[in-house]
């Protein structure tokens, strides 16, 4: 089982002597659109399906290489603030290598399915009456103890790894995309996939792609200007108000020639929707908001239809089911006969 300490060490800060910490992260397929890029008139539009890593969220990519540098430093602890995903990551490699996760959630805040990973994982949770932002706060604070490793994406070793992702799309596609849509909150991905690309590609002379980066309209901070207070979306993974990699993802558009923009509610669940309907890609809503983006500015003629483009889906689909089922109902159920099956079918019942 190869993941992304053994695949790339030679792009990523470890040693001989650093663990080779997997749970079999990476390696997540690209997916060329059949559906949804024919409708934009896109010819070459992908999906790199994050949701495929081990805990269904592409943070176990940067939770191996953070998690190898913990144990290679004596911490039995690892520790963080989670709108869910990390949590999940880091519970879960925790587990694998006997060490404690200490979490600090917003109560309220985080889909049921992320909760009920790193609970099954063994994490302790301590869910917090506060934002993402307030409770990233109480755990940098945390960190200054002893014995304990801080693995939210300030941690440097988590964007190494996340970085990976960016290696796996050049060799996919033999070269870059030409614009990469990702969607924002906390901001480390953003910068991860521009470090990744300008790293591959200065070995191999090739060009970088513009990075776009999709923040929801109720939790959009880089958009706005300023941090915001109190975050709102349905896309609990990018409900963040001041995300900690703010200045690197404000580089990563500006040098890439990209752009962050904001995405309604509505234009996130109506790409989530047509990602499960229309592609057979079940993700999470904040995995749909860079999709949105991209719909949008094709309508604005932004966007050339012969252009290579690929979107991230950062998080499977089963992480919040109630997003999932948003709108969707069981049919009633039917005699146990021929006829009866028929008249349902025919009356559009199933």
């Amino acid at each position: 089982m190869r993941g992304v300490i053994e695949r790339y060490a030679a792009y990523l800060p470890v040693d001989a002597s650093t663990p080779r910490v997997t749970l079999g992260e990476g390696s997540t397929p690209l997916v060329r659109s059949s559906r949804i890029g024919p409708s934009l008139g896109l010819t070459n539009l992908y999906f790199k399906y994050e949701g495929l890593n081990p805990t269904g969220s592409f943070k176990d990519r940067g939770m191996a290489v953070a998690v190898a540098k913990a144990i290679e430093s004596g911490a039995p602890t690892l520790l963080c603030a989670s709108t869910g995903n990390t949590s999940a990551s880091a519970a879960a490699y925790a587990a694998h290598y006997g060490l404690r996760a200490l979490v600090v959630m917003p109560a309220g805040g985080v889909a049921a399915g992320k909760v009920a990973q790193a609970l099954a994982y063994g994490a302790t949770i301590v869910p917090v009456r506060a934002s993402f932002d307030q409770a990233l706060r109480l755990v940098r604070q945390l960190g200054e103890l002893p014995g304990t490793a801080l693995v939210n994406s300030i941690n440097p070793y988590r964007l190494e790894g996340q970085k990976t992702a960016a290696f796996e799309i050049v060799e996919e596609l033999g070269k870059s995309p030409q614009r990469v849509f990702i969607p924002v909150g906390n901001a480390g991905n953003i910068t991860a996939y521009w470090r990744g690309f300008g790293e591959f590609q200065g070995r191999t002379g090739g060009r970088c792609p513009r990075m776009h980066g999709a923040q929801a309209e109720g939790a959009a901070p880089l958009v706005r200007g300023k941090p915001v207070a109190r975050p709102r979306t349905a896309a609990s993974a990018i409900r963040i108000g001041n995300p900690a990699s703010w200045a690197s993802a404000i580089a990563a558009r500006d040098e890439s020639g990209g752009s962050i923009e904001a995405v309604s509610d509505g234009q996130i669940l109506a790409a989530h929707r047509r990602l499960s309907a229309e592609e057979g890609l079940l993700v999470e809503p904040a995995s749909a908001a860079g999709v949105a983006l991209l719909i949008a500015k094709v309508a604005r003629r932004e966007v050339q239809a012969d252009e290579t483009i690929v979107c991230i889906l950062t998080g499977q689909g089963l992480k919040d089911p109630k997003a999932m089922t948003r709108g969707l109902s069981v049919p009633p159920a039917v005699e146990p006969t021929l006829e009866a099956v028929r008249r349902a079918i025919r009356s559009g019942i199933l």
